[in-house]
């Protein structure tokens, strides 16, 4: 584990979690995409100890962690496994201890559309909605599901344009954007399915 990553106040960063299981250019894509479009100063990875919606447990953190360095080069991009440190089990508990713990700076809180699709089956989403806000990326297939989504109608009226995504980690809570951007076809779920990648 490389511990915390340094941040400073009025620094905007984004935080994309998830499994990483495994970890793969898809997400190096929209990472980086998250950095030019909601004018973001950095992004931590934060490669999750399990996901509680999953059955199957994913592999070994330290191999995730290893694989995702590997992968995600980039000077302003942090990959932590700050959860297995803080021993939170959900986003919104890992939030409030990352805002406790870097006064100042400004969260954003990044996801696929397909994950947007189903945020209202996560633990306290409206505490994550309203506590940051969140940057939404295009995935295939996920978009139309998405934009109808129980969150997406719940906090309409929080929907920044696409255009003015740039603005979006210096907005108030609740504030959200979806950006459309090129796709890579690619998930974690087929990867496996392969047998290319087993813990």
């Amino acid at each position: 584990m490389q511990g915390w990553p340094g941040a400073t106040a009025g620094m905007v960063v984004g935080l994309l979690g998830g499994s990483f299981d495994p970890p793969h250019p898809g997400h190096v894509h929209i990472t980086r995409e998250a950095l030019k479009r909601f004018g973001l100063d950095r992004v931590w990875w934060l490669v999750s100890p399990g996901n509680p919606l999953k059955a199957r447990p994913p592999a070994p953190l330290a191999r995730r962690l290893a694989e995702a360095r590997r992968l995600m080069r980039h000077p302003r991009v942090a990959v932590t496994g700050l959860e297995a440190e803080t021993r939170t089990r959900f986003t919104a508990e890992t939030l409030a201890v990352l805002q406790r713990r870097y006064p100042g700076v400004r969260f954003v809180w990044l996801m696929g559309a397909d994950n947007l699709a189903q945020f209202h089956r996560w633990e306290r989403w409206r505490a994550i909605m309203e506590s940051v806000p969140v940057g939404v990326l295009a995935r295939p297939g996920a978009g139309l599901r998405a934009r109808t989504s129980p969150a997406a109608r719940r906090y309409a009226s929080a929907l920044l344009p696409e255009g003015e995504a740039a603005r979006l980690g210096r907005s108030a809570a609740p504030a959200w954007c979806f950006v459309n951007l090129p796709m890579m076809d690619l998930s974690s779920t087929e990867i496996r399915a392969t047998g290319r990648w087993r813990g």
